[in-house]
């Protein structure tokens, strides 16, 4: 039996890859235009800092990470998160001792033992912002609107904005206590993993699963009812910030996220009555992981997830053809001509094929047409000897003699 690849990956084939291309250069041009750059982090971490900054609480600590011990007995965790990673890299190389703000965008493979579902994969991949260093709510909304810009440039129709606040540690430990006052009484219908959550962190309980804890917390006190004055002119701030840049949106109080790093400010972007993308305000962080008192705000946006959405949107990513030119060859001689012209053009940055496998004529033309080359030739032993050949332009079968040694006329033609 032929080996496959591990349940939750999914090969790119060349025929998706430049899918990929179109959104991973479209993200890039966006994020450039409002200021970051990009940064890249291994693809594990020890396990203390997943631990530390997504928070022991979590599904994705407690049920969906890939730990393991190295040779020297060190507990390593192949990349769960994108933000972690990135927070480290920004202490353990003193960026805050720079100018503030720093922007940071990567794309990231996240690896996490969760249900494969549709655009979720247990390898699936990331396009992620991280601004650190403002705390002023401006940094929020901006952060907010490059990822809506995101979607707007794609076409994306029917983007909902849902906000809420999830307080600092000073008002959530207000909270905490009613919230925990009100799910005493149902304590014992609660999940295993919820109950060992009720006293660590009451608020994570909000976003289990579980269908009979989600029955129990429908009617639980909500956090923005307890915001402090601080967090309260912030979350206020954002919306003026928001109606500002013209971002309609929705307050929607039973946003919490799944990590436990997120305080004040947080979003998420919802089509079709599924998030795809979500992210928020975490000015503890930067402190947890080893580096100095810092706001930090920031987005992920799944890869996979977008292509979903684009498709279910009926939005097509357009696929430049990848062969400009196939240069076909009848003899000899004409094989090594046909071999020089592809590498003298493809220095000129012109995507040439030749014949490498002994076609015929007739099936060299079949070739360069499944291949989609937008230009043919075929050498033989009578262009040789004149140096100029029929250049075919496939869409339309034009024609266009040029001399063989006038590359750059046969590399105009083809940008035409």
């Amino acid at each position: 039996m032929a080996i496959q690849a591990p349940k939750g990956t999914k090969d790119i084939l060349p025929t998706e890859s430049y899918k990929w291309h179109y959104l991973e250069d479209k993200f890039k041009n966006i994020a450039a235009s409002y200021g970051y750059r990009e940064i890249r982090t291994p693809v594990f971490e020890y396990t203390e800092l997943f631990e530390r900054g997504v928070g022991e609480t979590t599904d994705v600590v407690q049920k969906e990470m890939y730990t393991f011990q190295d040779k020297a007995g060190r507990s390593l965790t192949l990349k769960a998160e994108g933000t972690s990673p990135a927070v480290r890299a920004f202490v353990e190389s003193s960026l805050y001792n720079e100018v503030q703000p720093t922007k940071l965008f990567y794309f990231t493979p996240v690896l996490r033992y969760e249900n494969v579902q549709k655009g979720r994969l247990r390898e699936h991949h990331q396009f992620g912002i991280e601004a650190f260093g403002a705390e002023n709510a401006s940094l929020d909304a901006e952060v907010i609107s490059l990822a809506m810009r995101v979607y707007k440039e794609l076409g994306v129709k029917g983007i909902e904005l849902n906000i809420n606040s999830i307080g600092c540690a000073t008002c959530r430990k207000k909270y905490n206590e009613a919230l925990k006052k009100f799910l005493k009484e149902n304590y014992d219908a609660l999940c295993d993993t919820c109950k060992s959550r009720f006293s660590k962190n009451p608020m994570r309980i909000l976003d289990c699963k579980v269908e009979s804890c989600k029955e129990i917390v429908k009617d639980a006190p909500l956090m923005i009812d307890y915001l402090c004055d601080d967090c309260k002119e912030h979350f206020e701030s954002l919306q003026k910030y928001l109606s500002a840049v013209n971002i309609e949106f929705k307050i929607n109080p039973l946003i919490v996220r799944g990590l436990d790093y997120y305080t004040k400010t947080v979003f998420e972007i919802i089509n079709n009555d599924i998030t795809i993308c979500g992210g928020g305000r975490y000015d503890y962080l930067i402190e947890e992981v080893g580096g100095p008192k810092m706001p930090a705000v920031g987005f992920g946006m799944g890869i996979e997830r977008t292509l979903l959405t684009l498709e279910e949107n009926k939005i097509e990513i357009p696929n430049r053809p990848y062969i400009d030119l196939y240069v076909g060859a009848m003899g000899d001689d004409a094989k090594l001509k046909a071999l020089n012209l592809v590498n003298q053009l493809r220095e000129k940055n012109v995507r040439c094929e030749c014949d490498h496998t002994n076609r015929s004529v007739k099936a060299e033309m079949k070739y360069a047409n499944k291949i989609g080359a937008r230009f043919t030739v075929i050498l033989g032993d009578n262009e040789l000897e004149c140096g100029i050949a029929k250049f075919k332009r496939m869409e339309d079968g034009n024609q266009f003699e040029i001399k063989l040694e006038e590359l750059d006329k046969i590399s105009d033609l083809i940008r035409l």
